[in-house]
């Protein structure tokens, strides 16, 4: 089956993909949306989990990697010191960090009342853009509810563009929001599968590239008669980038992969600027570290440090194209104070005659 959310966006790389073309393709993953779209209001949560079984007891092994650090996210410090995975993954607008947290603080405890008491206290793992231009971000409008919302549809097959927290997202001064991809890597004992799923919020217009060519100074033409200064800014904005993948990784080497989004993040334009938050965070479904001393450790071989190059090919890849199939399934939004984001295929609606790619 493939994606029902079908979107035609230009092909990056090499590598083949997945039947849905997305972080869906690992086993387990699954993606949720909750959007809030009315007038000033433009915003919204998405939340990933990596599998389906109990988050906290059976947590998922995972890395980051903070590419550029201005970002309010939470969490982070936890998965570094202990290298793992024990909420869904939520991603919101920066004001709403808080909000989710607290949510999924308390869905935890209402599945383990032990929590902060006989058991440890759990890490919320919340990540987070500024969606302050089409959204009214002051009206601090997400709540506990939205992320309920979220985690109740989740689903391995999932909108992309202009929903959830990726509802009053921009990129390179167009429409961005949620996109993802696979990549298939081949090694010596088989295949495995890369996925990547993107908050799309960063870049300079001019910086544009899609599949190795500029687009950024064509769309400028089209959008502003002369260049404003905004157009000049430097490279702010902000992206999370997650990343899934089906291969026996331990943390450390989880974390060499999330690495490896940054080059993928790169061909697109980006030079992680001043402003921007650009984080990485990937997981292994491969196997779970259990939260209970008296369930046995898994004992899996690890993947060989020399098969890694094929993981580190396709998670620049699968990056890309989620970066791609952000801006391409992005419808345009009006938002807050009647700012207005445009989707790149109204601006490009020939992008084929514009891009040597297939679709």
């Amino acid at each position: 089956m493939t994606n029902s959310n079908y979107f035609e966006a230009p092909r990056v790389g090499r590598l083949p993909f997945g039947k849905r073309n997305s972080i869906s393709d690992v086993q387990g993953v699954t993606v949720g949306h909750a959007t809030l779209c009315d007038g000033n209001i433009q915003t919204g949560v998405t939340v990933i989990r990596p599998h389906d079984d109990d988050l906290f007891l059976q947590k998922t092994p995972a890395a980051a990697c903070i590419i550029n650090g201005f970002g309010k996210s939470i969490g982070l410090i936890q998965v570094h010191e202990l290298g793992v995975v024990e909420t869904p993954i939520a991603l919101t607008n920066t004001f709403s960090v808080g909000q989710i947290a607290t949510a999924q603080l308390r869905q935890a405890i209402a599945q383990h009342p032990q929590i902060g008491r006989e058991w440890p206290t759990v890490n919320p793992l919340v990540l987070e853009c500024n969606d302050g231009y089409l959204n009214d971000i002051q009206a601090f409008s997400v709540n506990e509810a939205h992320y309920h919302e979220a985690c109740q549809h989740t689903t391995p097959d999932f909108q992309q563009g202009a929903v959830g927290a990726g509802r009053g997202m921009s990129s390179f001064h167009l429409k961005g929001g949620i996109g993802s991809a696979s990549r298939i890597a081949a090694c010596t004992d088989g295949q495995y599968t890369v996925g990547a799923l993107v908050l799309a919020n960063f870049g300079r217009l001019t910086n544009l590239t899609v599949a190795g060519q500029s687009l950024g100074a064509e769309l400028a033409a089209k959008l502003f008669s002369n260049a404003p200064e905004d157009l000049l800014e430097q490279d702010k904005g902000s992206i999370i980038i997650l990343l899934a993948t089906d291969a026996p990784l331990d943390t450390r080497q989880l974390g060499r992969v999330s690495k490896r989004a940054a080059a993928g993040l790169a061909r697109t334009g980006s030079v992680y600027g001043h402003g921007s938050g650009d984080i990485a965070l990937a997981f292994s479904n491969a196997y779970r570290i259990p939260a209970l001393a008296s369930q046995p450790m898994p004992t899996l071989a690890m993947l060989h440090e020399t098969e890694l190059d094929a993981l580190f090919e396709a998670t620049a890849e699968a990056t890309e194209q989620a970066i791609v199939n952000a801006l391409w399934s992005a419808a345009t939004v009006t938002g807050r104070d009647g700012h207005r984001r445009r989707a790149i295929t109204e601006l490009l609606p020939n992008w084929r005659e514009h891009l040597a790619v297939k679709p």
